[in-house]
C-alpha cells in the first residue's frame, strides 16, 4: 500500500501571503540527496537554500509596496491642503454680510423667474397645407409665364429646364408635409384604379395643359435621363422610409420624409404626354437590380397606368415586356404581386374600345405588343395544372382571349407575320407536350392556327414529327375533326398534302419496327388521322376543280346564246352573274352512290330600253354538280 501523500504548508516570517507546498515522501527520498549536496569538503554550506531566491523577491516587492504607500499617503495630504473653497454666495448676491438683502435678492429673483416661465409665450402650430389646397393656388397664366422665361433663359439645356420645371412644382407643393402625401401607404394598401390619377387629379385642367403642351417641346433624350432621376429619387424616398419603419419598431422616432408631391406630379404629366419614354428606359429597368423587387412593383405598376393613359398600346406592351414577366421569379408565388398584375392589364382592356385599338395595334415599330415568350407565360398562368389553380387563374380565363387576339393578330402573309407564326409555333409544341389536358388542347389550337399563316410551318413540323410524335398526333386529330372550318389557302393545302404524305412513310417505317413498341400505337393513330384528312382535301381540291369548268361553260354559253354580240354589256353581265353554292351536309341524305349534291345557280340579266320604258330580260340557268362531300 502506497504511503498517503502529506501537504505542509509553511509559511515564512515575511512571506506575505507565498506558500511552499511539499510532499513528505519526495521529501524523505531527497533528503540524503540535498544534505549530501550542502556540505562541502570543508564542512561549509556550497548550495543555498532554494527559497532564498524567493525571499530576495519578497524583500524587493516589500520595499516597492512601502514606497507606493508612502507616495500616496503624500499625494493624499496634498489633495487635502490644495483643495479649492467653494463659495456659500450665490450668483447675484451683491453684499456678503447683508443677509436680508441677500434673502430678498433670493426671493425677488425666484419670483422673477416664475414670472418669465409664464409669460413665455407658445408656439403657434403651422396650420397644415392639403395637396387640393396647393394645387388650387397654382395659376396657369403664372407656370406659362415661368416656363416661357425657363426656355429663354436656358436656352438648348434642356436638362436644366425640366429640373427648374420641377422646382415650380416643388415649391407650390413646399408647404404639404410628408404626413398629408403617404405615398406609400397609398400605394400599399390602395386598388390600381384609386392611385391612377394620384396626384394629377388636383390640379386644375389649364394648368395640366400648360404643363403637358410645355413638355412637347421636350426630347426623348432630356426626357429619358429626367425620367429615370425622378424614379431614382422617388426609390430613395422609399428606402427613407422602409428604414424608418424599422427604426420605429425598437422605439426611436423614424426620421420624416419631404412630401414627393411635385415629383410624382411632373413624372405623371411626362409619362402621359411622351409615354415612349418609358419603352426606351426598359432595358435599365430590367438589368439594374435597384429597380426590382417587389416593393419597387407599385411603384412600377403607377408608372405603367400613366403611359398607358397616354397610349393605350404602349400600356400593354410595358404589361407584356416588363411587368407580367414579373410573375416567372418569386414575385408569381406573392398573392398581392399576382393582385397588382391583374390589376393593372384588366384597367388597359377596361378602357373603350381597347380591344380594337389593340388590335389594330398588335404590332408597333416593328415590335409585337404580346411577343410569343409572353404568350408562353400567359398559357401556363391560365391553363395551369388543376393542382396549381388559384384564385388569379380565374382572371386570368376572363382576359385570355383577348390577350390572344392581340398576340396572333397582324397582317397574313407578311413578312413579319409568317416569322412570329414559327415562333408561336415552337411555343405552342413545347407548352403542348407539357400533359396538361386543358394546356395541350389550347396550345394544339394554336399550333394549327400557324399552319394557316404560314406554309413554311409545314416544314418546321416536318422536322420535328418523329420527336413529337404526341403532339402530332393531337394536331392530326383535330385537322381531321374540324377540317372544314380551318381557314386553309390553296398553297396552304397543298403543303398539307406534301406533308401528310411525307408523314405516312415515316409512319410506315415507325410501324414496321424502327421505334419501340410503346411509340407504335401513337404512329398508328397518326397514320388514321393522315389518310382522312388527305381524303377530304381530294374531294375537295376535285369539287374545286368542277365549279370552275361549270363557271367557263357557263359564260361560253351565255356568250353565244345571246342575239348580238356587240350590244352584251360584259361589266352588267359580271354584276348580274351571281353564283351561290348549297351545300347540303347534314340536312339532304347522300344519293345511292355516296354522293352529296351541290347546287350552283347562275342569273344572267340583259337590259334594254325601249320608248323610255325599263324592260329587263332575265336568262335563268340552274346546273346541278354531282360531286363529293368538301371542305
Amino acid at each position: 500500500m502506497e504511503e498517503e501523500k502529506s501537504v505542509q504548508l509553511s509559511s515564512e516570517e515575511n512571506g506575505h501571503g507565498w506558500q511552499k507546498v511539499t510532499y513528505a515522501k519526495k521529501q524523505r527520498k531527497n533528503k540524503t540527496t540535498s544534505d549530501s549536496s550542502r556540505v562541502a569538503s570543508n564542512g561549509s554550506s556550497a548550495v543555498p537554500e532554494k527559497n532564498n531566491v524567493f525571499k530576495n523577491l519578497e524583500k524587493n516587492a516589500e520595499a516597492r509596496r512601502q514606497t507606493l504607500e508612502a507616495q500616496r499617503a503624500a499625494a493624499a495630504i496634498y489633495d487635502e491642503d490644495d483643495a479649492p473653497m467653494r463659495s456659500k454666495k450665490r450668483w447675484g448676491d451683491e453684499d456678503e454680510d447683508d443677509d436680508d438683502n441677500d434673502a430678498n435678492g433670493n426671493l425677488n429673483g425666484n419670483v422673477s423667474v416664475e414670472a418669465n416661465k409664464k409669460e413665455k409665450p407658445k408656439k403657434v402650430k403651422k396650420p397644415k397645407v392639403t395637396v387640393a389646397e396647393a394645387a388650387a393656388k397654382i395659376d396657369a397664366a403664372d407656370l406659362a409665364s415661368f416656363l416661357s422665361n425657363v426656355l429663354v433663359s436656358y436656352e438648348g439645356q434642356q436638362d436644366i429646364q425640366l429640373m427648374r420645371f420641377a422646382d415650380y412644382f416643388g415649391r407650390a407643393f413646399s408647404a404639404v408635409s410628408a404626413s398629408q402625401f403617404p405615398w406609400l401607404k397609398l400605394f400599399r394598401e390602395s386598388t390600381v384604379e384609386k392611385i391612377a390619377d394620384v396626384p394629377v387629379s388636383y390640379i386644375s385642367e389649364a394648368v395640366y395643359k400648360t404643363s403637358v403642351d410645355w413638355i412637347n417641346h421636350c426630347s426623348y433624350v432630356a426626357l429619358d435621363s429626367f425620367v429615370l432621376w425622378s424614379l431614382d429619387s422617388i426609390l430613395a424616398d422609399l428606402t427613407t422610409q422602409q428604414l424608418g419603419s424599422k427604426v420605429s419598431k425598437k422605439g426611436v422616432q423614424p426620421t420624416s420624409s419631404k412630401s414627393q408631391v411635385a415629383i410624382f406630379l411632373v413624372l405623371s404629366m411626362v409619362l402621359r404626354r411622351k409615354p415612349d419614354v418609358l419603352i426606351n428606359l426598359l432595358p435599365n429597368l430590367r438589368e439594374n437590380s435597384k429597380y426590382q423587387g417587389q416593393d419597387k412593383l407599385p411603384v412600377l405598376v403607377w408608372m405603367v397606368v400613366q403611359a398607358s393613359r397616354g397610349d393605350l398600346a404602349v400600356g400593354l406592351y410595358l404589361w407584356a415586356h416588363h411587368i407580367l414577366p414579373m410573375l416567372r421569379g418569386k414575385l408569381g408565388f406573392n398573392p398581392h404581386s399576382r393582385d397588382l398584375v391583374l390589376q393593372l392589364v384588366e384597367r388597359i382592356l377596361s378602357a373603350p374600345k381597347a380591344r380594337g385599338i389593340l388590335v389594330n395595334s398588335a404590332v408597333r415599330k416593328g415590335e409585337r405588343l404580346i411577343p410569343p415568350a409572353s404568350l408562353d407565360l400567359l398559357l401556363h398562368v391560365t391553363f395551369p395544372a388543376s393542382s396549381a389553380r388559384v384564385k388569379a387563374t380565374e382572371r386570368f380565363e376572363l382576359i385570355y382571349l383577348t390577350l390572344k387576339d392581340v398576340a396572333l393578330a397582324g397582317a397574313p402573309g407578311s413578312k413579319a407575320m409568317k416569322q412570329v407564326s414559327q415562333q408561336i409555333q415552337a411555343v405552342a409544341v413545347k407548352s403542348a407536350g407539357e400533359g396538361i389536358p386543358e394546356l395541350t388542347e389550347e396550345a394544339i389550337s394554336i399550333f394549327v392556327w400557324c399552319l394557316t399563316q404560314n406554309t413554311d410551318c409545314f416544314k418546321q413540323w416536318d422536322k420535328i414529327y418523329m420527336d413529337n410524335i404526341e403532339v402530332s398526333v393531337a394536331a392530326l386529330r383535330k385537322l381531321a375533326k374540324e377540317c372544314k372550318e380551318i381557314p386553309l389557302e390553296q398553297s396552304s393545302l397543298e403543303a398539307l398534302r406534301q406533308t401528310l404524305k411525307i408523314f405516312r412513310q415515316k409512319n410506315e417505317k415507325a410501324l414496321a419496327g424502327e421505334v419501340d413498341v410503346a411509340s407504335q400505337a401513337s404512329f398508328k393513330d397518326a397514320d388514321k388521322y393522315c389518310k382522312v384528312i388527305l381524303n377530304k382535301i381530294s374531294r375537295g381540291h376535285t369539287f374545286v376543280k368542277t365549279v370552275a369548268f361549270v363557271i367557263v361553260v357557263l359564260a361560253v354559253g351565255a356568250a353565244i346564246i345571246s342575239p348580238s354580240l356587240d350590244e352584251w354589256d360584259w361589266d352588267k353581265f359580271s354584276g348580274f352573274v351571281q353564283c351561290s353554292i348549297i351545300l347540303l351536309k347534314e340536312n339532304l341524305q347522300p344519293n345511292p352512290r355516296g354522293k352529296t349534291l351541290g347546287f350552283l345557280s347562275f342569273n344572267v340579266g340583259k337590259t334594254n330600253h325601249i320608248c323610255g320604258n325599263k324592260v329587263t330580260e332575265e336568262l335563268g340557268l340552274c346546273v346541278i354538280a354531282s360531286t363529293d362531300s368538301v371542305i
